[in-house]
């Protein structure tokens, strides 16, 4: 009697194997067919789930795919702010022209910089990379560099800001996606800057008098 109960205990264990390591379960299928038909219908079912949850072999590597894709369509590191959060965020059409800062809006000349206003009291540099920061490569050293904010926080200028992007491509979809969003309750006017050349035309002027 001492030594039949442990043999039993020991096929008890093999069952119970069989059931969780998956290639044990490929290895007796014909065991299983002949002997546990109930049981193939229950494995069939949770691998048919498994493979429409994760991947038809290898669980792990096809969730990271997935990620990879999401990744893939916004483009962007999780530090920054997601192309939904944005449109989430903000106004539509209509609801620009309700208010006063959008009256006149006009979008200016296509450059690599990008004027901000309207901007709440409390804003700071840190929200507007959390923003801007998405159209900027930073792995690249170039548009690294070239990524530049400037938040003015006194005098006349004061909620205003101007933001220097890696190209004119990535300012005009800054503009697109960033114009109307809702930051601390005031939506952002964004605008293409004014470019610096008169300034350097009055500047020449003054060396000349």
């Amino acid at each position: 009697d001492v030594f039949e109960q442990p043999q039993h205990v020991g096929h008890k264990k093999i069952e119970f194997h069989i059931s969780t390591e998956i290639p044990a379960v490929l290895q007796i299928n014909s065991e299983k067919e002949e002997k546990n038909g109930k049981r193939v219908y229950l494995y069939a079912s949770t691998e048919e789930i498994n493979n429409t949850g994760f991947g038809r072999i290898f669980p792990a590597p096809s969730s990271n795919d997935k990620m990879e894709t999401e990744e893939e369509d916004d483009e962007i590191p999780s530090e920054f702010i997601s192309k939904k959060d944005l449109e989430k965020n903000r106004l539509s059409r209509e609801e620009m022209e309700k208010f006063s800062v959008f009256k006149n809006y006009e979008p200016g000349d296509p450059n690599c910089r990008i004027y901000v206003k309207n901007l709440a009291k409390q804003v700071q540099e840190k929200d507007l990379k959390f923003i801007f920061g998405r159209y900027v490569d930073f792995q690249s050293e170039v548009e690294r560099n070239m990524f530049d904010i400037r938040l003015m926080k006194e005098g006349r200028m004061k909620g205003q800001a101007f933001i220097g992007l890696p190209n004119e491509k990535a300012a005009a979809k800054a503009l697109k996606e960033a114009n109307g969003y809702v930051l601390f309750e005031k939506p952002m006017v964004v605008q293409f800057a004014r470019s610096a050349r008169p300034k350097q035309d009055a500047n020449e002027g003054k060396r000349k008098k």
